[in-house]
């Protein structure tokens, strides 16, 4: 039956994705009835007004199914702040701000203004209802101290490019900040409900979005450690090196440790993805399994481990017998440097994969589940065992452009990019790996169906 399907690889895609719907997610988890919010099994009566704030690239979405399951009349005030191009689905008659992304602009710094205005001015008897996906750190800024948004725009970038794990660029944001590290929720008088969409290997919720309404454990000796260990701390800029140092001395004050107004719910991540794509695998005849969900570390040497399971397939039937698929899920980063190459995470993890499955009747991609990799338009790379192939007859030298960072050209030049565009939502990234028998043991040869 399986030779029937001519988009495997793509139906699959989709399931991952319908699976972090946040719409549904958000349908799912929260219900009201009778002057009473229902989050999963945690019940609140709502005594005064509501007030709600989304922040991330499926805030739209998350937006609009809250306005779906609550009375207008009980909404106070509302903001919604996205991606630009991530505006589908947000409810009618909200102000909705389109933000830089992975590098905050005007519109973040207004976002951040605003969002903090709008938590100062929830009373006691009212909840502060936040919406929070993905994307949240770079959409949702307000610095500390003197702190300008250039200042703030050059520290992520050298963070970006210095293959700083996410929670390590996390940790910096936090402490440069009016809002994150749950300062934004301190700053509350009222309830604080969030509901979340982790994009956060283990689902840290201190760490999604910069937790702007989660207790911090980090402290500014982290955040100094951090920069010193990636070895930018010079170059950072004066405002933010001397915030950090006032930070050191106990000059300012540090992130909240503890919130107890705050109640903090996962509504949907990339486990359950993985897990939605593995069942899917099941249905169509394939021996599945989730073989990871907290991967993360340099993208091309992960691809290499990960190429290396897909060849013990191909060639021994262990530790899946073919056909196979394999799910791993998590956040691989890239140490840029002063590279000028142009790519992402998932394209480079693509690239890199090809050299280890080259000749093998697999099919590897490698993806975004936000729909955008890195600062391109694409949301990963697709490759199967005749990529390097054609790459090599195509003049690229794909070590060479491994060490130059430019997956972006080498995997467009042999139509190896994933284009989704933009998902309405994000939990972290993806591998699906498909390993078949060879055509000499079956009378299908189905890969070139999934490209």
């Amino acid at each position: 039956m399986r030779g029937e399907k001519t988009n495997i690889m793509f139906e699959l895609i989709r399931k991952a994705l319908e699976s972090a719907d946040p719409y549904l997610a958000v349908k799912r988890s929260l219900t009201f009835k009778e002057g009473k919010l229902r989050v999963k099994e945690t019940e609140f009566k709502i005594k005064g007004k509501v007030h709600v704030l989304a922040i991330g690239k499926a805030s739209c979405k998350m937006a609009r199914a809250l306005f779906d399951v609550l009375p207008e009349e009980m909404i106070e005030k509302s903001l919604v702040v996205t991606k630009y191009g991530y505006t589908d689905g947000c409810p009618k008659g909200v102000r909705v701000i389109e933000a830089g992304h992975p590098v905050p602009d005007e519109n973040s710094l207004l976002a951040g203004k605003l969002g903090l205005e709008l938590a100062k001015n929830v009373k006691k008897e009212d909840i502060l209802l936040t919406l929070i996906s993905g994307g949240g750190s770079a959409l949702f800024v307000y610095p500390a101290g003197d702190i300008s948004l250039n200042d703030l725009k050059i520290t992520n970038e050298l963070l970006l490019r210095s293959g700083a794990t996410i929670r390590e660029i996390n940790t910096v944001r936090k402490h440069i900040s009016r809002v994150k590290g749950g300062r934004l929720a301190k700053a509350v008088k009222g309830t604080v409900i969030s509901l979340i969409i982790s994009d956060v290997i283990g689902n840290d919720v201190s760490s999604i979005a910069s937790g702007i309404t989660a207790p911090d454990p980090t402290t500014y000796r982290d955040a100094y450690e951090i920069l010193v260990k990636r070895g930018i701390w010079e170059k950072l800029p004066e405002s933010v090196r001397e915030h950090i140092e006032m930070g050191l001395k106990g000059l300012v004050e540090e992130t909240p440790k503890s919130l107890p107004n705050v109640h903090n719910f996962i509504i949907a991540d990339n486990e359950k993805a993985c897990e939605a794509v593995v069942e899917k695998a099941r249905e169509l005849g394939f021996n599945s399994a989730v073989m990871a969900t907290t991967l993360e570390g340099e993208a091309r040497e992960i691809a290499l481990a990960v190429g290396s399971i897909v060849e013990e397939i191909a060639k021994k039937d262990r530790p899946l017998k073919r056909p196979a698929l394999m799910v791993f899920g998590g956040e691989w980063t890239v140490t840029v440097g002063d590279s000028k190459g142009l790519g992402g995470p998932n394209q480079e993890f693509a690239l890199s994969i090809a050299r280890k499955i080259a000749g093998l009747n697999a099919t590897v991609v490698a993806f975004d589940t936000d729909g955008t990799d890195g600062p391109t338009e694409v949301a990963g790379g697709i490759v199967d065992g005749k990529t390097l192939g054609k790459l090599e007859d195509a003049g690229i030298d794909v070590e060479k452009t491994l060490k130059e960072h430019d997956s972006y050209h080498a995997l467009k030049k042999v139509g190896a990019l994933l284009k989704t565009g933009p998902t309405g939502t994000n939990v972290n990234s993806m591998v699906i790996a498909i390993v078949e028998k060879t055509s000499s043991e079956t009378s299908n040869n189905y890969q070139r169906q999934y490209l």
